[in-house]
């Protein structure tokens, strides 16, 4: 049987699918891509009985598409599909459309097979996607819900106690005789429940890398042997506290606090491991360019369905009210807010290891500046404009300032605070302003009102300051901030400090 050079060459090479041309059940001519499709070389291929390639499951379909092509006129009798049989015995799915032809040598088939190989990796792929990101999108709803009932939980005990020992004070205050000491003891407790808030509070913002941080270049060695001492007292007498550090350790760039706060929280949570005592052992060393700082108990271990959670907020597989659940949570966020990596390994009987990798520092070393409170935190008359949304904590703020010998003037927003500075004739020395205000963030309002009062020097007040921060929670340069909440010793101290320059 003679084929035209022209169809043999041109027309069906150019076609992107494989094509067979089938007379009866025998296969007389194909293209180059049926030969990449089907594994057999063309002078195979061709002679072959089509039988040959097809699988089981679409064998039942050959009968009806024979007889559609001997009964039927020219013409496509449509496509479905079905999967074929490689040389090799490997099957993959494909379409198949079929066209009948009439020519001087007879009836033929025209089999077009379109590979869905790569189309049906891409479904499968798609479908994996979704399905982890269903399962992810789950687990993140699961956390949240864990971290706002943990939250709920935790403040709703020191609330209640606020508010019960609150009252306490009103009712002994109006009282025929009232009991100062017993007024005092009380509000020592409102006092002792307000700190705890504040704690959490740092704690969550430290999980959530928006803590405020002040990060130095530190030998750490150096903070670890200095906080020695502290953790000794945290954790007991009858656990043992080694410290292994590596010489000629590199520096790393961290704030010196957190590094105390995540080393606190990683002994307090080996010393609930080793209720029975043990050792705790910390050491130090390089990890190619990084710095690692690693902690190992030999306490009860965890599983490995508790590990996998061991970073999660408030997780926690102790007795209600003896944990937070934010411990390890918040090293996670230490860690990560200063670009290192933290892991965990644990096998129950065998202990639990915490190791940190911070990023090794070029610059070199220097001692953490304590910071210390001024020496003189009264007010010599300097007149302070006081911003801040919250009417009560505005007031607060005022009255701690007005009654240290400072001249307050006051305003809720940051609009009015350009009114009132605006009608007043007088120097403002300096601008204490929230951070995050309705209509106008605290960073705007300071710029305007400094480019009209160059001489105003400015200190922010925030429990969340990312606004006037990089994208990394480290401060700009330049920028005084009081975090919230604050005692009148803490915000006298910063008030004198940024007038002081």
């Amino acid at each position: 049987m003679e084929w035209s050079e022209e169809l043999a060459g041109g027309l069906l090479q150019a076609a992107p699918d494989a094509i067979l041309v089938i007379s009866g059940s025998t296969i007389v001519l194909v293209n180059d891509r049926a030969v990449e499709l089907y594994g057999y070389t063309r002078d195979e291929l061709v002679g072959l009985d089509v039988d040959e390639l097809i699988t089981e499951d679409a064998r039942t379909m050959l009968p009806e598409r024979r007889r559609r092509i001997e009964e039927g006129r020219p013409g496509p009798i449509g496509a479905v599909t079905t999967s074929v049989r490689r040389r090799d015995g490997s099957e993959i799915p494909v379409e198949s459309s079929v066209s009948i032809v009439d020519t001087p040598q007879g009836r033929l088939a025209l089999a077009v097979i379109r590979d869905l190989s790569e189309r049906d990796r891409a479904e499968r792929e798609k479908a994996r996607l979704r399905a982890e990101a269903q399962t992810h999108r789950s687990q993140r709803l699961e956390s949240l819900g864990q971290l706002a009932g943990g939250i709920a939980h935790d403040f709703n005990n020191m609330l209640g106690v606020i508010v019960n020992y609150a009252s306490f004070v009103v009712e002994e205050a109006e009282s025929a005789e009232p009991d100062v000491k017993m007024i005092a003891a009380d509000a020592k407790q409102v006092i002792k429940a307000g700190e705890r808030g504040t704690d959490l509070t740092h704690q969550l913002l430290a999980f959530a890398r928006r803590e405020v941080v002040r990060p130095q270049v530190l030998d750490l060695n150096k903070v670890i042997a200095d906080v020695q001492a502290m953790l000794r007292r945290s954790i007991g007498e009858h656990i043992t506290l080694l410290f292994r550090p590596e010489a000629d350790l590199p520096p790393v760039t961290c704030d010196p606090g957190q590094i105390e706060q995540l080393l606190v929280n990683l002994a307090l949570n080996a010393r609930d491991a080793m209720p029975a005592g043990g050792n705790l052992v910390i050491d130090t060393g390089r990890h190619g360019d990084q710095v690692r700082l690693r902690v190992s108990d030999s306490g009860k271990g965890m599983t490995p369905d508790v590990v996998e959670r061991a970073f999660e907020p408030f997780f926690t597989t102790k007795a209600s009210g003896e944990a937070t659940g934010l411990g390890l949570a918040t090293v996670y966020g230490i860690v990560t807010q200063a670009d290192g990596e933290v892991g965990i390994t644990s096998e129950p009987g065998l202990g639990t290891t915490v190791t940190v990798l911070l990023p090794a520092s070029s610059t070199v070393a220097t001692s953490p500046v304590p910071t210390e409170p001024a020496a003189d935190t009264q007010g010599h008359g300097e007149t302070l404009l006081v911003v801040e949304d919250e009417a009560a904590l505005r007031d607060v703020a005022a009255r701690i300032l007005s009654g240290a010998g400072y001249q307050v003037l006051k305003a809720e927003c940051g609009t009015q605070a350009l009114d009132v500075a605006s009608g007043h004739s007088g120097q403002i020395d300096l601008l204490l302003s929230d951070v995050v205000m309705p209509g106008m963030l605290g960073k705007e309002l300071a710029e305007r009102l400094v480019r009209e009062r160059p001489d105003t020097r400015v200190l922010y007040m925030s429990g969340y300051a990312q606004p006037v921060l990089h994208s990394q929670g480290t401060l700009d340069p330049g920028v005084a901030l009081l975090e919230k909440p604050f005692t009148a010793d803490d915000l006298l101290a910063a008030v004198r400090k940024r007038l002081d320059g």
